[in-house]
């Protein structure tokens, strides 16, 4: 054994969703360019994208489920941020609190090719907001919990406050995309140059 640490692919598919929601859903800089919280069809349209994600059908989602999604959605920008910031207590506070306010409880369904069992966590209504608000709450709860608290992150690049999922080997993750990478790399060489 390498010591390398995994997510399960359950629980990486739901802090990855959170991660989504954040990026999609709430107002902030992204890649240094400022974006808004979308509104009308562009947020049933930015909510089914964050949900379905790479490889996954698109859920069709209502006005009021893309409105409570996009509150939800800030307060998974409060775990990620205090996560960033080391705040582990609060951001354990905050993900208890949406666990109950979802109602998530843990339930196995069988999977779609009806061999072998999945764990979900629904909320007490089965909604679609609900469920993905239980289930990716607590997906982070099982992350912070376990040895995978530090692959939650924040950013680094100047002017971009977007979140992600560290999945790298070695945990070195720095940026939320390859742009902002590259985007901070070329300032340092300019700042080199100048100097």
């Amino acid at each position: 054994m390498t010591g390398q640490m995994t997510f399960d692919s359950h629980v990486l598919n739901l802090v990855d969703v959170a991660a989504r929601l954040v990026n999609h859903l709430t107002p902030g800089e992204s890649g240094g360019v400022a974006t808004e919280t979308p509104v009308g069809a562009a947020r049933r349209r930015a909510v089914a994208t964050a949900l379905g994600g790479e490889g996954r059908r698109a859920p069709r989602v209502s006005d009021a489920e893309a409105d409570a999604l996009v509150a939800f959605s800030a307060d998974l920008r409060e775990v990620f941020s205090s996560m960033a910031r080391g705040d582990d207590r609060g951001a354990v506070r905050l993900l208890n609190t949406l666990m109950l306010d979802a109602g998530a409880r843990p339930q196995l369904d069988r999977l779609p090719d009806g061999d072998g069992w999945h764990v979900h966590f629904h909320g007490a209504d089965d909604s679609l907001a609900t469920g993905w608000a239980a289930g990716c709450a607590t997906g982070l709860a099982l992350a912070i919990g376990s040895d995978l608290a530090g692959r939650l992150g924040g950013c680094a690049a100047e002017r971009c406050d977007r979140v992600f999922v560290d999945t790298s080997r070695n945990a070195t993750r720095r940026f939320c995309s390859t742009a902002c990478q590259n985007r901070t790399k070329a300032a340092a060489f300019r700042a080199r140059r100048r100097d």
